[in-house]
């Protein structure tokens, strides 16, 4: 069978992409594509120039991300977690919602310098119900991945006593008996 010479129209395929694309320089938002303007009710207008600061519910949870996907984007090259995120503009501005974000560092000796984001809203299969402070989402993102006590510690940089009583805030607020219902409850809403 001959190869056929096909054109592709990369700007076409990068807005009409079925997840939210970013380019970006610095945590800045370069370019973004249709399906994260749609994901966070803003305009393209809105988000081209605006650091990501603007996309989450707090500027601390902004801050910590930053610094803990920096030594591993800097060691793999690359980044990927399910977060709170929040709705920008629009009837649903503030929302917060789960999403899962992808990332590539251009340039791993200097992660933040430029890099290509991918977001997949993922609240149509775990809504946020509860109302959670940052510190409680964080730890429940990483109760979602799995991980222990310790090792969330190790990741937010706290002791594994202060995770465990982020959890049991967390089982009181969706009334979980154990930590396997408590995931179960995040997953489902």
């Amino acid at each position: 069978m001959p190869t056929q010479t096909m054109d592709i129209d990369y700007r076409l395929a990068f807005n009409m992409a079925p997840v939210g694309l970013v380019l970006s320089r610095n945590r800045a938002i370069v370019d973004c594509n249709q399906h994260l303007c749609e994901m966070f009710g803003a305009a393209r207008e809105q988000l081209i120039g605006q650091s990501f600061r603007i996309l989450y519910p707090s500027a601390d949870e902004y801050e910590r991300i930053g610094e803990r996907m920096l030594p591993i984007l800097n060691a793999k090259g690359h980044y990927a977690d399910d977060r709170i995120m929040k709705r920008v503009d629009g009837r649903l501005k503030g929302e917060t919602f789960w999403c899962h974000v992808t990332g590539r560092a251009l340039n791993r000796a200097a992660p933040h310098e430029s890099g290509i984001w991918s977001f997949e809203d993922l609240s149509s299969r775990r809504p946020v119900k509860e109302e959670l402070t940052a510190r409680e989402r964080e730890v429940a993102a990483h109760l979602l991945g799995g991980l222990t006590s310790k090792e969330i510690g190790r990741a937010l940089v706290i002791s594994p006593r202060t995770v465990e009583i982020y959890r049991a805030r967390l089982m009181r607020k969706y009334k979980a008996s154990t930590t396997a219902d408590l995931v179960h409850k995040l997953v489902a809403g």
